[in-house]
């Protein structure tokens, strides 16, 4: 896909800094990992926030590869936005359940997490039309995975310590 030849140097740095964030994610959480998993909503939102950081790394992964046709790269953003999307489906399920009658945010909680996935389910969809305008929203994607995943790592290693 041509349009790709200009995204190089994003994808790699995304690959790198998506990688890296991922991995102090999960270090950051073993640290507290038995009170981690005592708490449903706080274990089902790091995992969706990692499993965003995965989507960004396949992403972008995915577009450094030489040659790869247009089909071939919406193909895999879609499958993979499927996989996280499903982690974060469970995220949003698991926080509507949670008995505790003071969350007043379980909206917010539930849908921070559905922005990168709708960025990159878009971008999946139209880069069989539009591959240049569909790189700019996969990058919008990435950029706001990064940020998703930031934030839910935060405020669920907060709770946990509370």
């Amino acid at each position: 896909m041509d349009a790709l030849e200009g995204w190089t140097d994003f994808h790699v740095a995304m690959v790198g800094a998506t990688a890296a964030l991922a991995g102090l994610v999960i270090v950051a959480s073993s640290v507290n990992i038995a009170q981690i998993v005592k708490a449903p909503t706080i274990t089902s939102r790091l995992a969706a926030a990692i499993a965003g950081l995965v989507l960004a790394i396949v992403v972008a992964g995915v577009a450094l590869i030489p040659g790869i046709p247009a089909g071939a790269y919406g193909t895999v953003v879609l499958v993979s936005t499927l996989g996280a999307g499903a982690f974060q489906a469970h995220a949003a399920a698991v926080i509507a359940r949670d008995p505790d009658p003071d969350d007043h945010a379980r909206v917010l909680k539930a849908a921070l997490g559905f922005v990168p996935i709708a960025a990159y389910a878009a971008s999946g969809v139209t880069v069989f039309f539009d591959p240049s305008t569909a790189l700019v929203i996969a990058a919008v994607g990435c950029i706001v995975a990064i940020v998703s995943a930031i934030v839910m790592s935060w405020v669920a290693l907060v709770e946990v310590l509370r």
